[in-house]
This record gives C-alpha cells, sequence and structure tokens, in this order.
C-alpha cells in the first residue's frame, strides 16, 4: 500500500504511522532521513541536494521528488510505504503524482487527520508539562509559540492539499482529536485492513 498521511503538526499522524509500519509492514518515508542519507551516499540526487543546501538554500521540488523516487525502488519500499510531512505542496504533491504515474504506480490513501486547532495547542501545551513533569527536556516542537508558528505554515503551504486530492478523490478524513486506538480502527477501515 502506498500512503499519505496529512494534517497539521500534533496530530498525530506520527504515532498512527508507527502502528501502520507494524501492522502493514511497510516503511515509513521521512523526506529529511532520506535526503541525508542519499547525501551521505553520494548518490546522483545526494550530491545535488548536498550542493543546495551547501549554499544554505532549499531543497527544491524536483530534487526532493528524486529522492524519494529512489527510495521507492528499494527492497523494503518496493510493497509499499507511509509519507508523514510529504508532499507538503500542491506544485510536490503534482511532481509526485506524476513521477509515481511514471514508475506504473498510484497511491492506496490519502489519510488526513481533520484537529479542532486550539484543542491541538492545549494537547501540545499539555504534552510539554508533561514531559517537563517527567523531568525530560522538551521538544522544540512542543514549545506552544514554536508550535503556532508551525500551525500557520501548514494551513497557508499544506493545507490546499486536501482540496487537490478531494478533487483526485483520494482523500479520506479522520478524526484527529480521538483517542488514538479509535483513530487506528478509523484508518483500519478506510484501508480495508
Amino acid at each position: 500500500m502506498r500512503i499519505i498521511l496529512l494534517g497539521p503538526p500534533g496530530a498525530g499522524k506520527g504515532t498512527q504511522a508507527v502502528r501502520l509500519v507494524e501492522r502493514l509492514g511497510i516503511p515509513q518515508l521521512s523526506t529529511g532521513d532520506m535526503l541525508r542519507a542519499a547525501v551521505a551516499a553520494g548518490t546522483p540526487v545526494g550530491l545535488k541536494a548536498k550542493a543546495v543546501m551547501d549554499r544554505g538554500e532549499l531543497v527544491s521540488d524536483d530534487i526532493v521528488v528524486g529522492i524519494i523516487a529512489d527510495r521507492i525502488e528499494e527492497q523494503d519500499a518496493k510493497g509499499g510505504f507511509i509519507l508523514d510531512g510529504f508532499p507538503r505542496t500542491v506544485a510536490q504533491a503534482e511532481a509526485f503524482d506524476a513521477m509515481l504515474s511514471a514508475k506504473g504506480l498510484k497511491l492506496d490513501a490519502v489519510i488526513e487527520f481533520k484537529v479542532n486547532e486550539a484543542e491541538l495547542v492545549e494537547r501540545i501545551v499539555k504534552r510539554a508539562k508533561d514531559t517537563e513533569a517527567r523531568g525530560e527536556p522538551v521538544r522544540k516542537d512542543d514549545n506552544p509559540e514554536v508550535f503556532k508558528t508551525r500551525l500557520d505554515a501548514y494551513r497557508t503551504q499544506t493545507a490546499p492539499l486536501s482540496a487537490y486530492y478531494e478533487r483526485t478523490g483520494m482523500l479520506k478524513t479522520v478524526d484527529g482529536m480521538k483517542p488514538i486506538d479509535d483513530v487506528t480502527q478509523a484508518i483500519k477501515e478506510i484501508l480495508g485492513r
């Protein structure tokens, strides 16, 4: 299965991706991890990415899609993969769809985690307090101000993907505010397994 998980930061995509990896036996692909691996391996697209990053610039959509194109050819991804955090823009989604089509592949599901943003901010504040209470360092992303900035960026850059995938008929939604096991069950129903 080839699956994209969409939704704002803190919506539970990462938690559900781990459960999908375990249940379906397919890898979760992180564009950041793939980018670092391609650079370390010195692949042609990795070398392009390194040159861009060395100049302090953002890696272009075509380089990111190229890295994903290489990664999905690896043996562990032959049976499918889970993407969380990519695509981030409609342009990336279009380039990704074109790449899949060129390989004779298609997506099986795009699952969007719907959330109440005010409650989501409260969830992050609580998570930060709980982490602090355990004496553990609080993730930078769990700082409420940093989180609100990430949420704003999501709204402007990534939220338009909902309409894009809805037009393709691929978009399914789950209530990301429900308990973790309920979200897992909703995803099982969408995927039919």
